[in-house]
């Protein structure tokens, strides 16, 4: 079905993978961290209009691509389970979902600290911000379904369900500055040509964005490795797991 990357959809193997990938992307994180937030908080020269006050960008840029990137992941994720019945896509699927909801959340809280010096007030109705909102309650209703279903099969339909039809809501959250006339500044550096950032700026944004995504992906293996454990406890690798005669 995918080539190479077929023997990873077997339960068993991915937990390998994932625990032998997880203390790379989590080390690589923290190194990228360390570099970001000394580039964005020290090296990066103050704003000529905001001062000081949009360092808080180094967080809430990159949080909020991240809502969007692991949306699409569980969707994706979710669709896979849904067409091919393939458990590790599900163990995936669910566990983005709390992941993705906490980049969600943290996007919104920054853009509010953000917006009460810059706009006068904590929350607009802007079509940014609302779609945003949705994409949080979308999260959360995952998790709900997930929940809420004690059959992990058919929570895991649903939830996929779910995703696929909320996926109509990322496009509108990438171009509702350019579509509606909203508060929420257009696009500065998705113009690669000509972005809008002097590259003292640009350049630890790009950094803590990495690093937000690397320590997604640390999170992610370590989620799906409990999720799969639960998801296959009654196999026989996981009883060898727990014994100590697996290799695993």
């Amino acid at each position: 079905m995918f080539g190479p990357l077929d023997k990873y959809a077997a339960p068993g193997r991915f937990y390998a993978l994932a625990k032998t990938l997880t203390p790379w992307f989590g080390w690589s994180s923290l190194v990228l961290f360390m570099i970001g937030i000394y580039g964005g908080l020290v090296l990066a020269p103050a704003d000529y209009q905001q001062g000081d006050s949009f360092r808080i960008i180094y967080v809430h840029v990159p949080s909020a691509w991240m809502s969007l990137f692991v949306y699409m992941l569980m969707a994706t994720a979710g669709a896979m389970g849904l067409i091919w019945k393939v458990k590790v896509s599900d163990a995936i699927a669910r566990s983005c979902a709390p992941v993705g909801a906490a980049f969600t959340f943290l996007a919104l809280t920054t853009g509010a600290i953000w917006g009460k010096p810059m706009w006068g007030t904590w929350w607009v109705w802007d079509a940014r911000l609302t779609s945003e909102l949705i994409l949080l309650f979308l999260y959360l209703g995952y998790m709900g379904l997930q929940g809420a279903i004690s059959d992990r099969r058919m929570a895991a339909r649903a939830g996929a369900i779910l995703a696929l039809v909320g996926v109509i809501n990322i496009p509108i959250i990438h171009y509702s500055v350019e579509w509606w006339s909203t508060l929420h500044q257009g696009p500065t550096v998705s113009k690669f040509e000509s972005p809008s950032m002097p590259p003292s700026m640009l350049i630890p944004l790009l950094i803590m964005t990495a690093a937000f995504q690397l320590y997604f992906f640390c999170v992610l293996m370590l989620r799906a490795r409990g999720e799969i454990l639960e998801q296959e406890k009654n196999s026989r690798w996981v009883q060898d797991l727990i014994t100590g005669e697996g290799s695993v």
